[in-house]
């Protein structure tokens, strides 16, 4: 179970989270508008065009489905977790992880801690 964490680092959480989401959407923003596609040829050959990009890729990807397994495994969370599973993919891992971590850091809804 996640313990409610201090003001301090669910502060970080929050900052951490727009930050993933604004900078790589920035950059999505600038591959879309030079041409690029979600259409899997145009999409993967860009993902894979070399070794790096490749490896950056399969990172993300790997990470991805570590972190959606450890949602659907969160029960702790109760049955409102699933939010988590399409930002992960829809939006991005840099958003929908700091993000989830920050919700599920909240004091409870009742004061104890």
């Amino acid at each position: 179970m996640i313990q409610p964490a201090s003001r301090a680092v669910r502060g970080l959480l929050l900052v951490l989270a727009a930050v993933g989401l604004v900078l790589p959407w920035w950059f999505n923003l600038r591959y879309f508008a030079g041409g690029g596609g979600v259409a899997p040829d145009a999409f993967f050959g860009a993902a894979f065009a070399n070794a790096l990009t490749t490896a950056i890729t399969l990172d993300v990807y790997l990470a991805a489905g570590a972190f959606s397994v450890g949602v659907a495994l969160d029960r702790g969370a109760g049955a409102r977790r699933w939010w988590a599973l399409p930002l992960i993919f829809f939006v991005g891992l840099s958003f929908a992880l700091p993000g989830y971590l920050w919700w599920r850091s909240a004091p409870p809804a009742d004061g104890r801690r």
